[in-house]
Protein backbone atom coordinates (compact mmCIF):
# COMPACT_ATOMS: atom_id res chain seq x y z
CA UNK A 1 0.00 0.00 0.00
CA UNK A 2 1.44 3.34 -1.07
CA UNK A 3 1.53 6.40 1.18
CA UNK A 4 -1.26 8.02 -0.86
CA UNK A 5 -3.47 4.93 -0.51
CA UNK A 6 -2.69 4.66 3.19
CA UNK A 7 -3.80 8.27 3.71
CA UNK A 8 -6.88 8.07 1.48
CA UNK A 9 -8.16 4.65 2.60
CA UNK A 10 -7.21 4.47 6.28
CA UNK A 11 -5.71 7.57 7.91
CA UNK A 12 -8.07 10.26 6.58
CA UNK A 13 -11.32 8.25 7.13
CA UNK A 14 -10.06 7.27 10.59
CA UNK A 15 -9.28 10.91 11.42
CA UNK A 16 -12.79 11.91 10.35
CA UNK A 17 -14.32 9.09 12.41
CA UNK A 18 -12.34 9.95 15.55
CA UNK A 19 -13.03 13.65 14.97
CA UNK A 20 -16.77 13.00 14.81
CA UNK A 21 -16.70 10.87 17.94
CA UNK A 22 -14.55 13.48 19.71
CA UNK A 23 -17.01 16.26 18.93
CA UNK A 24 -19.89 14.10 20.17
CA UNK A 25 -17.97 13.18 23.31
CA UNK A 26 -17.06 16.80 24.08
CA UNK A 27 -20.60 18.04 23.48
CA UNK A 28 -22.02 15.23 25.62
CA UNK A 29 -19.68 16.09 28.49
CA UNK A 30 -20.44 19.80 28.09
CA UNK A 31 -24.17 19.10 28.27
CA UNK A 32 -23.61 17.04 31.42
CA UNK A 33 -21.39 19.72 33.01
CA UNK A 34 -23.96 22.47 32.36
CA UNK A 35 -26.87 20.28 33.57
CA UNK A 36 -28.71 20.73 30.27
CA UNK A 37 -29.75 17.07 30.36
CA UNK A 38 -32.57 17.95 32.75
CA UNK A 39 -33.97 20.56 30.38
CA UNK A 40 -33.74 18.20 27.37
CA UNK A 41 -35.19 15.34 29.38
CA UNK A 42 -38.32 17.38 30.05
CA UNK A 43 -38.97 17.47 26.29
CA UNK A 44 -39.07 13.66 26.07
CA UNK A 45 -40.24 12.83 29.60
CA UNK A 46 -43.96 12.46 28.71
CA UNK A 47 -43.00 9.75 26.22
CA UNK A 48 -40.29 7.99 28.22
CA UNK A 49 -42.46 7.90 31.35
CA UNK A 50 -44.71 5.47 29.47
CA UNK A 51 -41.73 3.10 29.25
CA UNK A 52 -40.61 3.80 32.86
CA UNK A 53 -37.28 5.15 31.61
CA UNK A 54 -34.99 7.42 33.62
CA UNK A 55 -34.16 11.07 33.07
CA UNK A 56 -30.91 10.35 31.24
CA UNK A 57 -32.78 8.13 28.76
CA UNK A 58 -35.19 10.96 28.01
CA UNK A 59 -32.30 13.39 27.58
CA UNK A 60 -30.40 11.10 25.20
CA UNK A 61 -33.59 10.57 23.15
CA UNK A 62 -33.91 14.34 22.71
CA UNK A 63 -30.23 14.76 21.83
CA UNK A 64 -30.38 11.87 19.31
CA UNK A 65 -32.48 14.08 17.02
CA UNK A 66 -29.34 16.22 16.63
CA UNK A 67 -26.43 13.79 17.11
CA UNK A 68 -26.50 10.03 17.57
CA UNK A 69 -22.87 10.04 18.68
CA UNK A 70 -23.59 12.55 21.44
CA UNK A 71 -26.65 10.58 22.58
CA UNK A 72 -24.61 7.36 22.81
CA UNK A 73 -21.83 9.19 24.65
CA UNK A 74 -24.34 10.39 27.25
CA UNK A 75 -25.61 6.83 27.73
CA UNK A 76 -22.07 5.46 28.06
CA UNK A 77 -21.20 8.09 30.68
CA UNK A 78 -24.36 7.36 32.69
CA UNK A 79 -23.76 3.59 32.50
CA UNK A 80 -20.13 3.92 33.61
CA UNK A 81 -21.24 6.11 36.54
CA UNK A 82 -23.86 3.57 37.62
CA UNK A 83 -26.79 5.89 36.87
CA UNK A 84 -28.15 3.57 34.19
CA UNK A 85 -28.67 -0.19 34.33
CA UNK A 86 -27.50 -2.47 31.53
CA UNK A 87 -31.10 -3.38 30.74
CA UNK A 88 -32.18 0.24 30.40
CA UNK A 89 -29.03 1.08 28.42
CA UNK A 90 -29.98 -1.51 25.78
CA UNK A 91 -33.63 -0.45 25.71
CA UNK A 92 -32.74 3.25 25.45
CA UNK A 93 -30.29 2.56 22.63
CA UNK A 94 -33.08 0.73 20.80
CA UNK A 95 -35.51 3.53 21.63
CA UNK A 96 -33.12 6.09 20.12
CA UNK A 97 -33.42 4.41 16.72
CA UNK A 98 -36.41 6.66 15.94
CA UNK A 99 -34.59 10.01 16.26
CA UNK A 100 -31.52 8.46 14.61
CA UNK A 101 -33.70 7.41 11.67
CA UNK A 102 -35.21 10.89 11.35
CA UNK A 103 -31.71 12.37 11.53
CA UNK A 104 -30.85 10.58 8.25
CA UNK A 105 -34.32 10.84 6.69
CA UNK A 106 -33.66 14.09 4.72
CA UNK A 107 -30.68 12.55 2.89
CA UNK A 108 -32.71 9.40 2.19
CA UNK A 109 -35.51 11.50 0.72
CA UNK A 110 -33.10 13.39 -1.57
CA UNK A 111 -31.62 10.08 -2.77
CA UNK A 112 -34.78 8.01 -3.22
CA UNK A 113 -37.39 10.48 -4.53
CA UNK A 114 -35.54 11.59 -7.71
CA UNK A 115 -34.67 7.96 -8.54
CA UNK A 116 -37.77 6.03 -7.45
CA UNK A 117 -40.43 8.75 -7.71
CA UNK A 118 -43.77 7.33 -6.47
CA UNK A 119 -42.11 4.11 -5.26
CA UNK A 120 -40.01 6.23 -2.88
CA UNK A 121 -43.14 7.29 -1.00
CA UNK A 122 -44.14 3.66 -0.43
CA UNK A 123 -40.63 2.54 0.50
CA UNK A 124 -40.02 5.44 2.90
CA UNK A 125 -43.50 4.94 4.35
CA UNK A 126 -42.65 1.33 5.21
CA UNK A 127 -39.31 2.28 6.82
CA UNK A 128 -40.95 5.10 8.81
CA UNK A 129 -43.68 2.70 9.89
CA UNK A 130 -41.04 0.19 11.01
CA UNK A 131 -39.26 2.90 13.05
CA UNK A 132 -42.51 3.95 14.74
CA UNK A 133 -43.38 0.31 15.43
CA UNK A 134 -40.00 -0.19 17.13
CA UNK A 135 -40.61 2.88 19.31
CA UNK A 136 -44.03 1.68 20.45
CA UNK A 137 -42.73 -1.82 21.18
CA UNK A 138 -39.77 -0.50 23.21
CA UNK A 139 -42.13 1.61 25.34
CA UNK A 140 -44.29 -1.46 25.90
CA UNK A 141 -41.29 -3.70 26.70
CA UNK A 142 -39.81 -1.03 28.97
CA UNK A 143 -43.06 -0.74 30.88
CA UNK A 144 -42.88 -4.47 31.61
CA UNK A 145 -39.14 -5.00 32.16
CA UNK A 146 -38.36 -1.76 33.98
CA UNK A 147 -41.05 -2.18 36.61
CA UNK A 148 -39.66 -0.82 39.85
CA UNK A 149 -37.06 1.32 38.09
CA UNK A 150 -39.50 4.24 37.73
CA UNK A 151 -38.16 5.52 41.07
CA UNK A 152 -35.58 7.45 39.01
CA UNK A 153 -38.40 9.79 37.88
CA UNK A 154 -39.68 10.50 41.36
CA UNK A 155 -36.48 10.61 43.41
CA UNK A 156 -35.33 13.91 44.87
CA UNK A 157 -32.48 15.34 42.86
CA UNK A 158 -29.63 17.04 44.71
CA UNK A 159 -29.24 20.78 44.38
CA UNK A 160 -27.17 21.73 41.38
CA UNK A 161 -23.97 23.63 41.90
CA UNK A 162 -23.68 26.84 39.94
CA UNK A 163 -20.57 26.75 37.80
CA UNK A 164 -18.98 29.62 35.92
CA UNK A 165 -17.94 29.14 32.30
CA UNK A 166 -14.31 28.42 33.22
CA UNK A 167 -15.29 25.68 35.68
CA UNK A 168 -17.67 24.12 33.16
CA UNK A 169 -14.93 23.97 30.50
CA UNK A 170 -12.39 22.55 32.98
CA UNK A 171 -14.85 19.85 34.06
CA UNK A 172 -15.72 19.06 30.45
CA UNK A 173 -12.09 18.93 29.30
CA UNK A 174 -11.10 16.68 32.21
CA UNK A 175 -13.79 14.12 31.37
CA UNK A 176 -13.06 14.42 27.65
CA UNK A 177 -9.34 13.66 28.05
CA UNK A 178 -10.03 10.54 30.11
CA UNK A 179 -12.43 9.03 27.60
CA UNK A 180 -10.81 10.13 24.31
CA UNK A 181 -7.64 8.14 25.10
CA UNK A 182 -9.69 4.97 25.51
CA UNK A 183 -11.71 5.74 22.38
CA UNK A 184 -8.63 6.22 20.18
CA UNK A 185 -6.88 3.11 21.56
CA UNK A 186 -9.93 0.94 20.81
CA UNK A 187 -11.44 2.57 17.72
CA UNK A 188 -8.23 2.87 15.66
CA UNK A 189 -7.17 -0.82 15.67
CA UNK A 190 -10.74 -2.03 15.14
CA UNK A 191 -11.22 0.37 12.21
CA UNK A 192 -7.93 -0.75 10.63
CA UNK A 193 -8.85 -4.41 11.21
CA UNK A 194 -12.25 -4.00 9.55
CA UNK A 195 -10.62 -2.16 6.64
CA UNK A 196 -8.19 -5.03 5.96
CA UNK A 197 -10.94 -7.61 6.42
CA UNK A 198 -12.77 -5.76 3.66
CA UNK A 199 -9.57 -5.44 1.60
CA UNK A 200 -8.86 -9.18 1.87
CA UNK A 201 -12.37 -9.92 0.63
CA UNK A 202 -13.82 -11.42 3.80
CA UNK A 203 -16.98 -9.33 3.55
CA UNK A 204 -17.17 -9.99 -0.21
CA UNK A 205 -17.15 -13.77 0.44
CA UNK A 206 -20.14 -13.47 2.78
CA UNK A 207 -21.97 -11.16 0.37
CA UNK A 208 -21.22 -13.50 -2.57
CA UNK A 209 -22.53 -16.46 -0.56
CA UNK A 210 -25.79 -14.62 0.15
CA UNK A 211 -26.12 -13.56 -3.48
CA UNK A 212 -25.68 -17.17 -4.69
CA UNK A 213 -28.04 -18.78 -2.17
CA UNK A 214 -31.21 -16.85 -2.76
CA UNK A 215 -33.14 -19.63 -4.47
CA UNK A 216 -35.48 -19.65 -1.47
CA UNK A 217 -36.71 -16.25 -2.65
CA UNK A 218 -38.42 -17.58 -5.76
CA UNK A 219 -41.52 -15.60 -4.74
CA UNK A 220 -39.67 -12.42 -5.74
CA UNK A 221 -39.81 -10.93 -9.24
CA UNK A 222 -36.92 -12.48 -11.26
CA UNK A 223 -35.35 -9.09 -11.93
CA UNK A 224 -35.50 -8.20 -8.25
CA UNK A 225 -32.33 -10.26 -7.75
CA UNK A 226 -30.35 -7.59 -9.60
CA UNK A 227 -31.46 -4.91 -7.11
CA UNK A 228 -30.70 -7.15 -4.13
CA UNK A 229 -27.24 -8.13 -5.43
CA UNK A 230 -26.36 -4.44 -5.98
CA UNK A 231 -27.44 -3.66 -2.42
CA UNK A 232 -25.34 -6.54 -1.10
CA UNK A 233 -22.23 -5.97 -3.20
CA UNK A 234 -22.22 -2.18 -3.33
CA UNK A 235 -23.89 0.65 -1.44
CA UNK A 236 -27.53 1.56 -0.79
CA UNK A 237 -27.53 4.08 -3.67
CA UNK A 238 -26.42 1.38 -6.14
CA UNK A 239 -29.53 -0.68 -5.37
CA UNK A 240 -31.63 2.46 -5.73
CA UNK A 241 -30.08 3.20 -9.14
CA UNK A 242 -30.81 -0.33 -10.35
CA UNK A 243 -34.39 -0.10 -9.07
CA UNK A 244 -34.90 3.28 -10.76
CA UNK A 245 -33.65 1.95 -14.09
CA UNK A 246 -36.01 -1.05 -13.96
CA UNK A 247 -38.93 1.19 -12.99
CA UNK A 248 -38.26 3.65 -15.82
CA UNK A 249 -38.01 0.76 -18.29
CA UNK A 250 -41.35 -0.62 -17.09
CA UNK A 251 -39.69 -3.97 -16.28
CA UNK A 252 -40.96 -4.02 -12.70
CA UNK A 253 -43.99 -2.64 -10.88
CA UNK A 254 -43.78 -0.30 -7.90
CA UNK A 255 -44.79 -3.17 -5.61
CA UNK A 256 -42.03 -5.49 -6.90
CA UNK A 257 -39.38 -2.77 -6.61
CA UNK A 258 -40.39 -1.87 -3.06
CA UNK A 259 -40.31 -5.51 -1.93
CA UNK A 260 -36.90 -6.01 -3.58
CA UNK A 261 -35.49 -2.94 -1.81
CA UNK A 262 -36.80 -4.12 1.56
CA UNK A 263 -35.32 -7.62 1.07
CA UNK A 264 -31.99 -6.09 0.02
CA UNK A 265 -32.09 -3.76 3.01
CA UNK A 266 -32.72 -6.66 5.39
CA UNK A 267 -29.93 -8.85 3.93
CA UNK A 268 -27.32 -6.08 3.74
CA UNK A 269 -28.03 -4.39 7.09
CA UNK A 270 -26.12 -6.73 9.47
CA UNK A 271 -22.89 -6.69 7.45
CA UNK A 272 -23.06 -2.97 6.80
CA UNK A 273 -23.81 -2.22 10.44
CA UNK A 274 -20.78 -4.19 11.65
CA UNK A 275 -18.55 -2.55 9.05
CA UNK A 276 -19.62 1.04 9.78
CA UNK A 277 -21.00 1.05 13.34
CA UNK A 278 -18.76 -1.27 15.31
CA UNK A 279 -15.55 0.82 15.15
CA UNK A 280 -17.15 3.91 16.69
CA UNK A 281 -19.50 1.98 19.01
CA UNK A 282 -16.50 0.12 20.44
CA UNK A 283 -14.84 3.46 21.14
CA UNK A 284 -17.82 4.74 23.13
CA UNK A 285 -18.85 1.50 24.87
CA UNK A 286 -16.81 -1.54 25.86
CA UNK A 287 -16.28 -3.74 22.75
CA UNK A 288 -18.40 -6.62 24.11
CA UNK A 289 -21.23 -4.24 25.03
CA UNK A 290 -20.87 -2.44 21.70
CA UNK A 291 -21.33 -5.71 19.82
CA UNK A 292 -24.33 -6.59 21.98
CA UNK A 293 -25.95 -3.20 21.28
CA UNK A 294 -25.39 -3.54 17.53
CA UNK A 295 -26.79 -7.09 17.43
CA UNK A 296 -29.88 -6.03 19.42
CA UNK A 297 -30.51 -2.88 17.38
CA UNK A 298 -29.99 -4.53 14.00
CA UNK A 299 -31.99 -7.61 14.95
CA UNK A 300 -34.87 -5.44 16.13
CA UNK A 301 -34.61 -3.22 13.05
CA UNK A 302 -34.61 -6.20 10.65
CA UNK A 303 -37.57 -7.82 12.44
CA UNK A 304 -39.62 -4.61 12.19
CA UNK A 305 -38.77 -4.20 8.48
CA UNK A 306 -39.74 -7.80 7.76
CA UNK A 307 -43.06 -7.35 9.57
CA UNK A 308 -43.95 -4.07 7.83
CA UNK A 309 -42.75 -5.43 4.48
CA UNK A 310 -44.87 -8.56 4.93
CA UNK A 311 -47.95 -6.46 5.73
CA UNK A 312 -47.39 -4.43 2.56
CA UNK A 313 -46.74 -7.60 0.50
CA UNK A 314 -50.04 -9.22 1.52
CA UNK A 315 -52.12 -6.05 1.36
CA UNK A 316 -50.87 -4.71 -1.98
Amino acid sequence: MSAAELWAQILWPLCKLIGLVSVGLFVGNLIEAMHWTRFMARLANPLTRIGRMCEISAASFSVAFVSGVTANTMLAEAYDQGRLSRRELILTNLFNSLPTYFLHLPSMIFITVPILKSAAVVYLGITVGAALLRTVLILFIGRILLTGLDRCHAMDMPAQEKLVARQVLQKTWSRFRRRIKKIVMITAPIYVGVHFMNKLGMFAVVEHFLAEHMSAMSWLHPKAMGIIVFQLAAEFSAGMAAAGALLDAGSMSVRDVVIALIVGNVLSSPMRAFRHQFPYYAGIFRPKLALELIVCSQGFRVASLIFCGAVYYWMS
